[in-house]
């Protein structure tokens, strides 16, 4: 028995919580892979999966068996890629999930470039909102915008995302200008799912609070709420990625400056506890040093210009019950 292999595909059917998946993602036939698990768990001496008719469970000592695995899998993976890339241009595929207007209007240039850079490595771009699962998937990397990581995470933080509350003039000419976060409730507003489509956040004396809107349209797109606004139908709050350029042209123009929203965060996430190889970090390094810390988008003028709680996350002004 080839130990580390047998450690491989226990650990490939832990994580995908089916031998079939298993077999199918190698191309093997599914008793392949229930033999080499057995066989693991012969020479053990102890049961690592508790099988059903129904779906597969770890016992204790799996669970405990598959977190040594990845600790000693990873580091095996990191000394074999360290060794093999010594010397060399970093080369190999790399499958990416990003989300889809961040995707279109930044990313893919970047990746464009990049590919340029190192001609040896290809990618396999993925375009949705959803969130993957990284492992079952098989992606090697996936850009999220977030305010909050999941517990089970393992990210980099890339850079930050601001978010504008926007309207077109015409809008405004003819329905008024809020003043305060309170006022969105008599206005027509445009809500982004699968985030919470009947308020938004702003920052109040330190502290964050939902303020009620009515959604006259809900999309899980950015772009469309945006060309909504810009049609003057209502209000939107668009992240400073996907606004920056029409308020910069003028079809839509910020509001409620005065008042912070919550920033999000950028993040590069990686598939569990495994070592990530050189040409990801070779890619995660290249899109953290284009896009920056502060990123290039927010360099535009109307960014010079507003007011720094709304920019940098400051407490904004105290907005007053109703």
């Amino acid at each position: 028995m080839d130990r580390l292999e047998s450690m491989q595909m226990f650990r490939r059917v832990a994580e995908m919580g089916s031998f079939s998946a298993v077999a199918r993602q190698l191309d093997v036939a599914r008793s392949v892979v229930t033999r080499q698990v057995a066989a693991l768990e012969a020479h053990l001496g102890v049961k690592l999966i508790a099988r059903s008719t129904r779906r597969l469970n770890l016992t204790a000592a799996g669970l405990a068996y598959l977190e040594k695995c990845r600790e000693i899998l990873s580091l095996v993976e990191a000394a074999e890629s360290d060794l093999a890339a010594e010397g060399q241009v970093p080369r190999g595929h790399i499958r990416i999930s990003v989300p889809f207007s961040f995707g279109l209007r930044h990313l893919t240039p970047l990746l464009l470039d990049f590919g340029t850079l190192y001609p040896e490595i290809t990618l396999e771009v993925d375009y949705t909102d959803r969130r993957v699962n990284l492992i079952e998937e098989g992606i090697d990397l996936a850009i999220r915008i977030t305010r909050r990581l999941a517990p089970q995470d393992v990210a980099r933080r890339i850079s930050v995302c601001r978010m504008l509350v926007v309207a077109a003039d015409d809008y405004l000419r003819r329905r008024g200008e809020p003043r305060r976060p309170e006022e969105l409730i008599d206005h027509e507003c445009f809500g982004y799912v699968p985030a919470a489509p009947s308020s938004w956040p702003f920052v109040v004396d330190g502290e964050t609070r939902a303020f009620p809107i009515r959604s006259r349209l809900l999309a899980n797109n950015g772009d469309a709420l945006l060309d909504a606004a810009i049609r003057g139908l209502g209000i939107t709050s668009a992240p400073s990625f996907i606004a920056a350029a029409a308020v910069e042209a003028g079809s839509v123009r910020p509001i409620l400056t005065d008042y912070a929203q919550p920033e999000l965060g950028i993040y590069a996430v990686f598939p569990g506890n495994r070592y990530v190889p050189r040409r990801v970090r070779v890619l995660v390094d290249y899109l953290a040093e284009r896009i920056g810390p502060e990123p290039y988008w927010d360099a535009l003028p109307l960014f010079r210009t507003a007011p720094q709680a709304t920019l940098l996350g400051g407490g904004g002004r105290r907005a007053r019950g109703r």
